[in-house]
């Protein structure tokens, strides 16, 4: 061998083994936010030398490794002043960092190096965050800032109508959606039947929605996940802010218990609208009240623990006689802890439940029911090094439904009392996720999880022949409840059916050209509970059933692939995704089901199938004087139930047809103006295409009563929904010599007072005595003003 090319392998060697053997340290800590030690979600901690860096998670830890040497730290968040730090990397090293809002005044820093954007690299995708701040500066009905009515203004995210419960994502249903308050489960996310949701804008730090690419940490509903954080309290000083508007008012107060260490949230709100009706001789009424509540204590370094909870009821009555009560009821106890710089942990035991109230009194009895989960978890996060991070964890539910329970409400209503069979269940879950960066350009993110669901015994179990709760008439073409054979007990201990499902996950995403990425995504999730409910938007009196020998898990297949862009460095930002779902085993009810305490739901249920697709786009503008999007999405929702055999037609003749939510074109524009330091104005436009729904196709006389009679199922639409909402902030110069801080918020919501159908009704004119349409809206122009205020 000659003796240059020996010296060449020797050298080239000798260059590998310096750089193995070049130590290698971690950086790690927590961001806060400067003025209340809250910590902070997703900020970027980027290593400009190297160009990578890495976010914190969602409770402000961060986590880096780098070789030994001098780096510049930048860490940067929307909103925040950037905070760069130069260190010396010759052994580990907890550092924290603590960000100051833009609107201090601070001596300018100047980054002299251009550290490209990490979210275009990430594999996440599917998902989007919204701040506090531009929850409260989208223009609502009534002047109410609300986090539901907000993400309407996002592609992929539509509602049943004005004043209509719940949302919808990727054409799913609103129950296919896993709401979490500081890891809670939410069953029911409004107040007022709709008009509000039950999040108090003012004690939420983070709201962030899953549409796909779904880490495989989350599991149970198969169209999205919304994770919504409280903030932690103040531990610095005191700080009282609220809002007094048309027909609410809130209230938060935080502080800290034990400064820089333990502290305190308090946060409520009450409607009040009902106060004034005597006023006009209308006894009925109508309000709603909710408490958030949190205490952090940071113990040490590597210990913190959180107690947090929210309450909230919701009262509806007419004239005394029908009295209709309803809420949410959560809490957490949470342990974070940090096993070493690289290994963080937390533990979690959570209580959740809903409960409905019914009391007719011109009846003589009172309705209660509900769902409770106990939830213990543990889940953590393990840097191994800056390109793969493993998030792993479990989980375990126990269940306890409660369909109903009748009980008199006085001895001579002749009223017997009456509970419905309860049911238990359990759902346990592992998952293993990777955070993968192959090479610079191209990120993976994938993982596993695996979930078991078990269903009880109960107290009374009916029994079918052939294990058929339906029957099928073939002479009339039409289903029917099939009646029980025998009626079993099989006690708590008992296991009437298990299920167990794989759910793989994946996301990638190849960066090209520094600021343009492709991003593509495979999902798989497990839903072992069902929301009995009939209506286009949830109801409180809706029943949440689970899975059995008859109800089987909804089980959901979707991909996803997008193009995502920042142009002029972050300033603008493109995102387009196209989504192909199918889920299986998706429920739908057999003609004249009648759902309302049924102690036998599965004699009216039958299992079919669904699927989804469609384009989204959405175009941001991040900075300037003039920030917004534009939000447009194409897309199609269908389901289908066959006949369970060639002799049956199934539902709708076994063909396709619109789910409920299905919206053809959506379109969303926001935008927000500050035109100088005393005046900014908000607006956004809403179109989109009008829900599918029924209308009688004909009718014929049977004695002398006129009977309508319906086509295929949600064939005809109603007409397209669309309106415009505005608002202007007036924030008094003033506030800079006081210590109470305040504006005022003008808000006009439906500008051009649009009557959007809420709903067809179809009836004989008395005059005439023709059939004519009658077109039922909920609101026309509405405006109004709220005064918000902090010290």
């Amino acid at each position: 061998m000659p003796r240059h090319y020996l010296a060449f392998l020797l050298a080239l060697f000798g260059h590998f083994f310096v750089i193995q053997a070049q130590e290698k340290y971690t950086l790690s800590g927590t961001v806060f936010e400067a003025s209340s030690n809250e910590s902070l979600i997703g900020v970027t901690v980027a290593v400009s030398e190297l160009k990578t860096g890495t976010t914190t998670n969602e409770y402000g830890f961060y986590s880096i490794t780098l070789p030994e040497g001098e780096y510049q730290i930048i860490v940067s968040y929307l909103g925040f002043q950037e905070v760069v730090r130069t260190i010396t990397l010759d052994q580990n090293i907890k550092l924290d960092f603590n960000l100051t809002e833009k609107t201090e005044e601070l001596q300018e820093v100047v980054v002299t190096d251009n550290v490209e954007k990490l979210d275009i690299r990430k594999p996440q995708m599917s998902v989007t965050s919204l701040s506090s701040n531009t929850i409260k500066e989208i223009p609502v009905v009534l002047g109410e800032s609300d986090v539901i009515k907000s993400l309407l203004l996002l592609p992929g995210v539509t509602s049943a109508g004005e004043a209509s419960s719940g949302f919808n994502v990727r054409g799913g249903a609103a129950d296919q959606n896993l709401i979490l308050l500081d890891e809670a489960t939410v069953f029911n996310s409004s107040h007022l039947f709709g008009f509000f949701s039950v999040f108090n804008p003012d004690a939420i730090k983070d709201v962030k929605l899953f549409k796909g690419g779904i880490p495989a940490r989350y599991g149970g509903r198969v169209s999205s996940v919304l994770d919504i954080f409280q903030k932690e309290g103040n531990s610095k000083e005191f700080k009282v802010n609220g809002g007094i508007g048309a027909v609410a008012s809130r209230l938060l107060i935080e502080g800290p218990i034990q400064k820089d260490k333990t502290s305190f949230l308090a946060g409520g709100r009450a409607s009040y609208a009902h106060l004034f009706l005597p006023l006009f001789d209308i006894e009925n009424k109508a309000y709603f009240y909710d408490l958030n509540t949190k205490i952090t204590h940071r113990i040490n370094e590597n210990n913190s623990i959180f107690l947090s909870g929210y309450f909230g009821r919701d009262l509806f009555n007419v004239s005394d006689r029908f009295v209709n009560e309803y809420g949410n009821a959560v809490g957490n106890l949470r342990w974070n802890h940090l096993f070493s710089d690289k290994l963080f942990s937390n533990l979690s035991l959570i209580y959740s439940d809903y409960y409905y109230g019914l009391e007719l009194d011109f009846v003589g009895f009172e309705w209660n029911s509900g769902i409770q989960n106990f939830n213990l978890k543990y889940d953590l996060k393990h840097y191994l090094s800056n390109k793969l991070q493993l998030n792993y964890g479990i989980n375990g539910i126990y269940y306890i439904f409660n369909p109903g329970k009748i009980v008199p409400n006085s001895p001579d209503s002749g009223i017997v009392e009456d509970q419905l069979t309860k049911k238990y269940a359990n759902e346990n879950a592992a998952y293993i996720d990777v955070e993968h960066e192959i090479t610079d350009n191209l990120s993976v993110e994938y993982g596993l999880r695996a979930s078991q669901f078990s269903r009880f015994g109960q107290d009374e179990f009916f029994v079918y022949a052939d294990d058929n709760p339906v029957e099928f008439d073939a002479f009339t073409q039409t289903y029917g409840e099939a009646n029980p054979i025998d009626t079993i007990n099989p006690g708590r201990s008992e296991t009437l059916k298990s299920f167990f499902n794989l759910e793989p996950r994946i996301s990638m995403s190849y960066t090209f050209k520094e600021n343009n990425s492709i991003k593509a995504s495979y999902t798989r999730l497990a839903q072992y509970l069902h929301l009995i409910s009939n209506t286009n938007s949830p109801t409180p009196l809706d029943v949440w059933t689970p899975s059995g020998p008859f109800v089987e898990p909804q089980l959901l297949d979707q991909y996803a692939i997008g193009y995502f862009r920042n142009i002029k460095e972050g300033a603008y930002s493109l995102e387009a995704e196209t989504f192909y779902k199918t889920i299986q085993n998706r429920i739908d009810y057999i003609d004249g089901a009648n759902l309302i305490a049924n102690d036998a739901i599965e004699q009216v249920i039958l299992n079919g199938e669904a699927r989804a697709y469609g384009l989204e786009l959405l175009l941001r503008k991040n900075e300037g004087r003039f920030t917004g999007w534009l939000a447009y999405t194409l897309s199609k929702s269908e389901q289908r139930t066959p006949g369970r055999s060639d002799l049956e037609t199934g539902i709708n003749m076994g063909q396709w047809y619109n789910t409920p939510y299905d919206k053809t074109h959506d379109l969303s524009v926001y935008g927000s103006f500050e035109l100088n330091e005393k005046w900014s104005f908000n607006a956004n436009f809403i179109y989109q295409t009008g829900q599918p729904t029924n209308y009688p196709i004909g009718q014929f006389e049977f004695e002398d009563i006129t009977v309508p009679y319906y086509g295929l199922r949600n064939k005809e639409r109603l007409p397209d929904y669309h309106r415009l909402d505005i608002s202007a902030v007036l924030t008094p110069k003033r506030n800079k010599q006081r210590r109470v801080q305040s504006e005022w918020v003008f808000s006009i919501y439906n500008a051009y007072s649009r009557k959007n159908a809420a709903s067809i009704n179809f009836r004989e004119n008395e005059d005439t005595g023709r059939n004519e349409a009658v077109r039922t809206s909920i609101f026309g122009i509405i405006p109004s003003v709220t005064y918000n205020f902090k010290f």
